[in-house]
């Protein structure tokens, strides 16, 4: 299938309510798209974790690529479904599952977004003709005409916004890239959905992780282990405190993440909370809620958005999780791809493998992974 190059727009549809929405707005405006779905995991892989059947409730299912064709054909536009399996295993899986096993707490949400959706997707895009994708993301991107870079801002919407997820993005990826959801409230876009008599205008929002089963992790990343022929090494081990005494056994470091305090099976008489994955030792370091604090962090893969690199210490405010509230801290460049990370008041449970981004307001300066 090849589009005539009459500047049609790709819609990248989970089938949930937002892209569905997206390609209405479109469709109203009279652009020309193709709806596009990912296929990204098999949901019926791994058996031993699928229960009475695959989990409802997570994005990328076969009822959402369902839902995506539905609105297509109510739309009238033409849709296809896009298989990007070996992609998604080789760039997200994987080194989530690597990543646990390393004692990093992962976000596969964003390696999706900038290695698969606004890589291959946007590649995909191309060869059937159209010159950009547009998603249902909660985020803005502007083009500033002083730098002549593509800038990325936090959503209308405070409470959908998406920009944590999307630090990674390239200045190629969002010059062909539009968030049309972006000024648009999470009501609002309900709203133009029931306007638009959408099949999927009630439909709940996907929570989970796509291939993760109710969220058990660590039940995944052994089936995976295992499916792919291998066993843990050293799965149990030491629990220790922060000054080297022995409480207790832990049943495999993919199990905890820094300060996690339920699931640890001690009973010290005060709330304890782990305070590190020593991998090298085997051992889950676990300590008191002020041991949590951090008042400096390493950050790795850094991409700046705003700029190229900046020349010395800038000003900003860091957000180290999805649901954090940005903190004012100094962050340096190292080099072009590190930074460090000083908070003017000391940070609880800054976790390794967890995302750093930088904000100036609501302008995205740019993001890294913790060390």
């Amino acid at each position: 299938m090849k589009l005539e190059p009459n500047n049609a727009i790709a819609v990248a549809m989970s089938g949930g309510v937002d892209s569905s929405t997206v390609a209405a707005i479109l469709r109203e405006q009279g652009q020309s798209i193709v709806g596009l779905t990912m296929q990204l995991w098999n949901q019926r892989r791994l058996p031993v974790l699928l229960g009475d059947g695959p989990a409802i409730g997570r994005c990328c299912s076969l009822d959402d690529v369902y839902d995506a064709r539905r609105v297509a054909e109510h739309l009238c536009f033409p849709y296809y479904v896009i298989n990007f399996e070996r992609q998604f295993e080789d760039t997200v899986v994987r080194p989530f599952v690597n990543d646990y096993l390393a004692g990093r707490t992962p976000i596969p949400c964003s390696r999706c977004n900038t290695d698969v959706k606004f890589e291959e997707l946007l590649r995909t895009a191309r060869q059937i003709g159209a010159e950009r994708l547009a998603t249902g993301h909660y985020a803005r991107i502007r083009h500033n005409p002083e730098t002549n870079r593509y800038e990325l801002f936090t959503a209308r919407d405070a409470a959908k916004d998406q920009s944590y997820f999307l630090f990674g993005l390239t200045q190629e990826q969002m010059a062909s890239t539009d968030f049309p959801l972006g000024e648009l409230t999470k009501s609002e876009v309900r709203e133009i959905a029931r306007r638009a008599k959408l099949p999927v205008a009630e439909k709940p929002e996907s929570q989970e992780i796509c291939f993760v089963p109710n969220g058990d992790y660590a039940a995944f990343i052994e089936a995976y282990v295992q499916e792919q022929g291998s066993d843990l090494a050293e799965s149990d081990g030491e629990i220790v405190t922060t000054t080297g005494e022995l409480i207790g056994r832990h049943s495999g470091l993919h199990h905890y993440t820094v300060g996690q305090r339920r699931g640890l099976g001690l009973a010290a008489g005060r709330p304890l909370y782990v305070v590190s994955l020593d991998t090298a030792r085997n051992r889950l370091v676990v300590g008191d809620d002020a041991e949590l604090a951090r008042d400096t962090c390493e950050v790795g893969d850094v991409n700046w958005i705003s700029f190229e690199k900046p020349d010395g210490p800038i000003e900003a405010r860091v957000k180290i999780r999805h649901r954090h509230e940005p903190e004012d801290a100094v962050v340096e460049a190292m080099d072009a791809s590190a930074a460090r990370v000083r908070f003017r008041e000391p940070q609880r449970a800054v976790a390794p493998g967890q995302a750093a981004v930088f904000y100036s307001g609501d302008l995205v300066l740019g993001g890294g992974w913790i060390l």
